[in-house]
């Protein structure tokens, strides 16, 4: 497989992404680092290459294009817009196992009040686009996670850990076992709070030695103090558990799935409106010729990809489940308002690997 067959198939994407409407749009390959972090925290790091300019700070090598997208919408307004770019990407890896740290990447991005209907409009789109590969479809709806979390009935503290672990699966998963009493407090937590509940901070501040760090002996304080209450704070009731427990673990077709939602749905009432836009998609998807009833959905797809995602997601994925998704996609709402300044629209977009797209197709 040569470049040349891996931008042709990039460029014929990119046509048809802008033969559905989008207007075509570049963004920098150096990036301020800082945007990043405060999106995705210092984890990013281990993702992307970081580099320092002597007048600019800390830059970041293009890890995707959805950033700046936003960023270049949202500085000039948010009003309804559609968005096709071509480009490579860096992706830092850790291990030697030909995984790409450098690759072409085409994506469509839609900005539309109308979320339901431009969910279906992305994925329909991609589908159709991909539908001779025989690729096999994945969806979920990191929005019914989040609601489902948000109406514990627990103390705003662990529903704030809750979701900014839920791209996380494994941290998500120990934090919700010891929130529920499913998991012992860890032996070093459990002697770190000892140790506070046997003296005032401050008196542990002042025999620890000098200050390192940037943190005050105020910030010290008010986090042990914060660690104290938590350990006061009562589990999470065992049915709300249970429910939890339950939608993590849901995998069935999309309409088998929504009649499972809508039965929980009384006995867990937050996710009720996330539960109605799952029902709307579906109604839109299946307007558009998508098998709605065979659709594959999976309540936790999406939360090992990039942090922005909070509503539908979803993937297209190759026979070889070794390779990474041939797209993948989905909503992300609260990063306009983030990046708005005040302003925000809905957004949902995608992006396509054309190195697979070749692969998959036999280019020499």
């Amino acid at each position: 497989m040569t470049k040349a067959a891996i931008r042709a198939e990039a460029e014929r994407l990119f046509g048809a992404f802008v033969a559905a409407g989008a207007v075509p749009v570049e963004a920098d390959i150096l990036l301020p680092a800082e945007t990043l972090l405060d999106l995705y925290g210092e984890d990013i790091r281990a993702r992307a290459y970081i580099t320092a300019d002597p007048m600019a700070g800390e830059m970041m090598l293009r890890p995707d294009f959805t950033v700046p997208v936003v960023q270049g919408h949202m500085t000039n307004g948010a009003d309804p817009a559609r968005y096709a770019y071509m480009g490579e990407v860096f992706r830092r890896q850790e291990h030697l196992d030909g995984r790409a740290r450098e690759y072409l990447q085409v994506g469509y991005e839609v900005f539309d009040r109308a979320a339901p209907q431009a969910d279906a409009e992305v994925f329909a789109l991609f589908q159709g686009l991909l539908a001779d590969l025989n690729l096999r479809s994945a969806t979920g709806d990191i929005g019914i996670l989040m609601a489902a979390v948000k109406g514990l009935t627990t103390t705003d503290r662990r529903k704030r850990a809750l979701l900014r672990h839920i791209w996380r699966p494994q941290r998500f998963r120990a934090l919700l076992d010891r929130f529920a009493g499913r998991a012992p407090v860890p032996a070093a937590r459990a002697q770190l709070l000892q140790r506070l509940a046997a003296d005032a901070p401050q008196a542990l501040i002042a025999a620890a030695g000098p200050l390192v760090g940037l943190r005050t002996a105020e910030d010290i304080a008010a986090r042990a103090e914060a660690l104290l209450e938590d350990a006061k704070a009562p589990p999470i009731t065992a049915p709300e558990a249970a429910l939890l427990y339950d939608l993590l673990t849901l995998e069935a077709p999309s309409r088998a799935a929504l009649a499972h939602l809508r039965g929980i749905a009384p006995m867990l009432p937050a996710i009720g409106p996330a539960v109605e836009t799952f029902a709307a998609r579906l109604d839109a998807l299946a307007a558009r010729g998508v098998d709605t009833g065979a659709l594959p959905f999976e309540a936790s797809h999406g939360r090992s990809t990039l942090e922005y995602y909070d509503g539908f997601v979803f993937s297209l994925l190759a026979p070889d489940a070794d390779l990474p998704p041939v797209a993948s996609g989905g909503r992300y709402d609260a990063l306009t308002a983030v990046l708005g300044q005040g302003r925000s629209i809905p957004a949902v977009g995608g992006i396509v690997r054309p190195a697979l797209v070749a692969r998959l197709r036999g280019g020499a």
